[in-house]
């Protein structure tokens, strides 16, 4: 039996965001946090918006979820992120012991996998969901990128 809140539902609600972050010229990332199979928080890129380069999904996601919950930690929530976490929003996750993260593409220059990223020992990472259509969005933005320049 499929249950209607899966890791495929909240990426994909996840997938929206990004979609969101690349109607608006950002780089298409989205997240949501999620607990208890409600989503908490939903955010996208800002950098260039708030030209700001920690303005990364991930970490507007911590913000928005730490807001909502009214404390910095983030136990028992997981973060559904459409690419692999970089090095600092891994360490921002770090800190905010979140429990679990699930990302959809892996970034095989920058992820903190790739970058040896300590996460806390409690939180659990994996990836893969909904891979193709996430990496498909940022092949497309990047290649408009460039045929623009």
């Amino acid at each position: 039996m499929i249950l209607p809140y899966d890791d495929t539902y909240f990426m994909k609600k996840a997938l929206q965001e990004a979609e969101e972050a690349y109607e608006k010229g950002e780089v298409p990332i989205g997240a949501v946090i999620v607990v208890k199979d409600r989503i908490i928080a939903r955010a996208h890129n800002l950098t260039e918006q708030l030209n700001d380069v920690t303005a990364h999904a991930e970490m507007q996601a911590i913000t928005a979820a730490a807001n909502f919950l009214g404390g910095k930690y983030l136990k028992d929530c997981t973060l559904y992120v459409t690419l692999e976490p970089c090095q600092m929003c891994a360490g921002a996750l770090y800190w905010s012991q979140i429990s679990k993260i699930v990302y959809a593409a892996k970034d095989p220059q920058r992820g903190c996998e790739i970058m040896g990223t300590k996460l806390h020992p409690k939180t659990k990472i994996s990836g893969g969901v909904l891979e193709e259509e996430a990496s498909k969005l940022l092949k497309r933005f990047f290649i408009s990128k460039r045929n623009l320049n």
